[in-house]
């Protein structure tokens, strides 16, 4: 376990190494998570993993030319050039596939990501075959090197982070139309092709930058599972985006900071795992679309409409003994609701027990009858109001048949507004009989056993 002043150290930086390292992927972070956030919309998060594959050959080709030239072939900016220079042709590849066939986009990125990565294989078995060349220490292009970053590598970063930082600004306009409506964005003239080529280049800058720190098989989870994080928060692109690159610097920092507690640990696993548990905590704890929120909803959203199908039962019996006189509120035993629909008694009685928390239902007949307040019966007319609304509708201009037009409307009664329900009225003006705001039923009404 490391020491207090360790720890202390780590957190402050006071170490350059430490500093370096931790600058550089916390740099790396917002910039992967700022693109990914854009891929992640594109439906195209599979660009990246192509792109970081397609960077092997490159790699591979740029050490054997170095070679060929009399070098040593371990020049970074020269391995770095040719990584990014394939990892392009790759996403060329992809996209000259899309647009000239008929094959999908995931389709086309499995093929040419299989395809570079297997010629890069292949040239780095031809590597260790040449007399001249030692292909040791090119392994970290796969799987990363963090702690052996060098000024140079965080100049690298500081200068793709600043042009994506950039570059996202300028275009971000453009680059939002293309994520949410490329179609459109070609109707208006927009040049598609060319923004979406910037975009790639963008990404392309990216993964290259970071093949030294995290590797070319774990930068596709850093381009990822930020932008994926951030989706679970908010629905809203700027917000999204900020939010992406934050978890993307958080996830670099805390990862390089671990990593250097536990000099053992390689950093750029520490990191993906570190990304991936705030990915985690996003899915479930979300404020948009976490799993914990969604549950809380539906389970608020199914006791609403337990209770609405509870006051239109209690409505429908009350009207169907009034026949075309006053509608009189009387206490309705158990055994007519349950004939009204396939209640269990749980469902029954947890209904109930929502009814009478807001004040509309109160037990009448020691415990085996309820009755409607005055509170209850206008929610109940309101209730059997939209309901009866929507089967007209349905009925009028869907041509759906009367005797399925209850199942059909109760699945989107309990989620009309007031604006759809004013609009229902206007189409539906016809309806008013007898001075009821309450619609007459499409089918037959016969009283409760």
């Amino acid at each position: 376990m490391p020491e207090i002043a360790d720890i202390w150290n780590v957190l402050f930086l006071r170490d350059y190494n430490t500093r370096l390292v931790v600058i550089s992927t916390m740099l790396l972070g917002c910039a992967s998570g700022l693109m990914g956030g854009f891929l992640l919309l594109r439906k195209r998060s599979l660009m990246g993993d192509t792109l970081s594959h397609a960077t092997l050959p490159g790699v591979g080709l740029a050490f054997m030319l170095a070679v060929a030239l009399g070098g040593d072939g371990k020049s970074l900016p020269l391995l770095l050039a040719g990584a990014g220079l394939t990892g392009v042709l790759g996403c060329a590849a992809v996209l000259f596939i899309r647009n000239n066939s008929r094959i999908k986009d995931d389709t086309a990125m499995g093929i040419v990501l299989s395809v570079f990565f297997g010629a890069g294989v292949a040239i780095l078995g031809m590597i260790q075959t040449m007399p001249k060349g030692s292909a040791a220490g090119l392994e970290s292009f796969i799987y990363g090197k963090t702690a052996s970053m060098v000024m140079t590598d965080f100049q690298i970063l500081t200068a793709v982070t600043g042009v994506v930082l950039v570059g996202s600004f300028l275009l971000f306009k453009e680059f939002r139309l293309l994520c949410f409506d490329e179609s459109f964005a070609a109707a208006l003239g927009w040049p598609v092709k060319r923004l979406d080529v910037v975009m790639l280049a963008l990404v392309a800058a990216v993964t290259v930058a970071g093949l030294q720190s995290v590797g070319l098989i774990l930068i596709i989870a850093f381009l990822i599972t930020p932008a994926a994080a951030a989706r679970f928060w908010t629905n809203q692109l700027d917000r999204m985006l900020l939010l992406s690159a934050l978890i993307g610097g958080a996830s670099g920092w805390l990862g390089a900071s671990l990593s250097a507690f536990f000099p053992r640990l390689p950093a750029g696993a520490v990191i993906v795992l570190v990304a991936r548990s705030g990915f985690l905590v996003s899915m479930f704890f979300g404020a948009e679309r976490g799993v914990l929120l969604r549950f809380i909803r539906q389970a608020r959203h199914q006791s609403r409409v337990g209770s609405q199908h509870l006051l239109r039962a209690l409505y429908e019996l009350l009207e169907a003994e009034a026949a075309d006189g006053p509608l009189r509120i009387r206490a309705v035993p158990f055994r007519q609701i349950r004939g009204r629909r396939t209640w269990t008694d749980a469902v029954l009685n947890k209904s109930i027990r929502r009814a009478y928390q807001n004040g509309f239902v109160d037990v009448a007949d020691g415990g085996d009858s309820i009755i409607l307040t005055e509170a209850g019966l206008a929610e109940a007319a309101q209730v059997t109001r939209n309901h009866r609304l929507w089967e007209m509708y349905l009925i009028e201009y869907a041509d759906v048949a009367a005797s399925r037009v209850d199942r059909d409307a109760d699945r989107v009664e309990h989620v009309l507004g007031e604006k759809m329900v004013a609009g229902l009225e206007s189409k539906l003006q016809t309806y008013r009989s007898a001075g009821s705001l309450v619609p007459k039923s499409p089918h037959p009404i016969r009283p409760g056993d």
